[in-house]
């Protein structure tokens, strides 16, 4: 299963978190809490941890073309919540 991981410098891990995760919970099976979430899209799955300095992010997808689709849909959702401030995501895939 192609996967895919990024750490995102942040105090406000936990909220991106949660308005992720309620963004998401009316079209897709989501789990959260505010240190933690789950949302299984119809491209793959993130996973979600927050942190007092990060948002841990982890992407999967059973079609290896869909992982680089997935990254993108996840970063542009969050950095539309963090738009007060310049978020990087340098996205590194698990080896095979």
């Amino acid at each position: 299963m192609p996967t895919s991981r990024v750490d995102v410098t942040t105090a406000y891990a936990s909220r991106y978190l949660q308005q992720l995760c309620k963004h998401w919970a009316h079209k897709f099976p989501v789990e959260f809490d505010p240190n933690h979430g789950t949302i299984d899209l119809s491209l793959g799955r993130t996973v979600l941890d927050a942190d007092a300095a990060a948002l841990h992010i982890t992407v999967s997808t059973d079609e290896g073309g869909s992982l680089e689709r997935l990254e993108s849909v996840v970063a542009d959702h969050i950095k539309r919540f963090a738009f007060r401030e310049e978020l990087i995501f340098d996205w590194k895939h698990a080896p095979a």
